[in-house]
């Protein structure tokens, strides 16, 4: 790239991290029964509970592709065992091919200049396009730029909000089996991703994991692996089971997690969190993690599975949040459709 071009961060814009301060959560009704073969209408019992919760702290903004769909959305939440703020719940006929909001959505920035917001709009193609088509997901990030007024930076590569964790102060947490698979951006280099990283993320330090789990289509997104939850720690996902087939990858993740260094020199703080147990459904082994949560402003909303070890999980995800609570919803029949509420989900910083 040119050094004459204008990136997000040659004028001061970073990537907040996501225990920062939100304005909002946005959302893509799930309305595509593909990803979810026979059983998308099991996922909306959770899917409110999800919007429920947060709306308590925050706007919920949701995409749908009419006022069909918008009523349809608003009967299901209403129905939610959870109590919700409807005032802060909001609707934009935006729409989708699929649901997974994280991956298509914008990638908000801040400004640490002026506090001003923009968005990034990276090129998006259904994780090396496995999933086509995909034209009315690419274009979302500049729709939403729209409706809210925000300067929309276009980055021509493939990037997916999933692949990429942050502690806000300069470092990136990814994947190599993801940002380097050919399938994405084949054209590229690996000092090339960095540098798109570094020039539309406002980063400067970049933290390289390997694998991802056994089961995820998206070629390793780190939000299944590992997350920062603040500036300085990350909590990550073990297999306990020295014969599943995760232990060995995850343990070369661990290992790597113990060499690293933030943007200031200092080691990651480390916090384990166990895998749950297979999730398997029509034979197929599903990518099931405790790391994908969400981190909202009053509740951190974690996937469970109907499993004994959802309760450590929960406790030790709790250790991380004093200042949130720590929710889990069963995820068992959202994980059906390859992604939890991390995938489903993208932030909005507070300005």
């Amino acid at each position: 790239m040119g050094s004459n071009i204008e990136t997000p961060r040659s004028l001061g814009f970073y990537h907040p991290a996501e225990f920062a301060p939100q304005r909002a959560m946005w959302l893509s009704w799930p309305h595509k029964e593909a990803s979810w073969p026979g059983k998308i209408d099991s996922v909306y019992k959770g899917y409110c509970e999800f919007i429920a919760l947060i709306s308590q702290g925050q706007k919920v903004c949701i995409n749908v592709a009419d006022e069909a769909m918008k009523a349809f959305a608003i009967r299901h939440i209403e129905q939610s065992a959870v109590r919700f703020v409807k005032e802060n719940i909001e609707f934009y006929l935006h729409p989708t091919n699929d649901a997974w909001c994280r991956d298509h959505g914008p990638a908000f920035l801040l400004n640490k200049n002026d506090n001003s917001k923009a968005i990034v709009d990276w090129g998006y193609n259904a994780w090396g396009d496995k999933y086509p088509p995909y034209d009315l997901d690419d274009v979302i990030p500049t729709l939403i730029g729209g409706k809210l007024g925000l300067q929309v930076f276009n980055a021509d590569i493939v990037m997916e909000g999933g692949s990429v964790d942050f502690n806000g102060k300069g470092t990136v947490l990814t994947t190599t089996a993801c940002l380097l698979n050919k399938n994405r951006n084949p054209h590229l280099t690996k000092e090339q991703i960095e540098q798109y990283l570094k020039d539309y993320y406002g980063v400067e330090n970049i933290l390289w994991l390997g694998d991802g789990i056994v089961g995820d289509d998206t070629d390793g997104h780190i939000d299944d692996i590992t997350r920062f939850v603040n500036e300085d720690t990350v909590i990550t996902v073990v297999e306990e089971d020295t014969e599943d087939e995760n232990y060995h990858l995850l343990q070369e993740n661990l290992e790597l997690l113990k060499t690293m260094k933030l943007e200031n020199g200092k080691p990651l703080n480390i916090v384990e969190l166990p895998m749950p147990d297979a999730v398997v459904y029509e034979d197929q082994r599903l990518p099931a993690s405790y790391a994908n949560f969400y981190i909202g402003n009053e509740y951190v909303v974690v996937p469970t599975f109907r499993c004994g070890k959802d309760e450590r999980a929960l406790e030790i995800i709790q250790t991380c949040f004093p200042t949130r609570k720590v929710v889990g919803i069963d995820s068992t029949d959202i994980i059906w459709g390859l992604g939890s509420f991390h995938c489903l989900s993208q932030q909005e910083p507070a300005v």
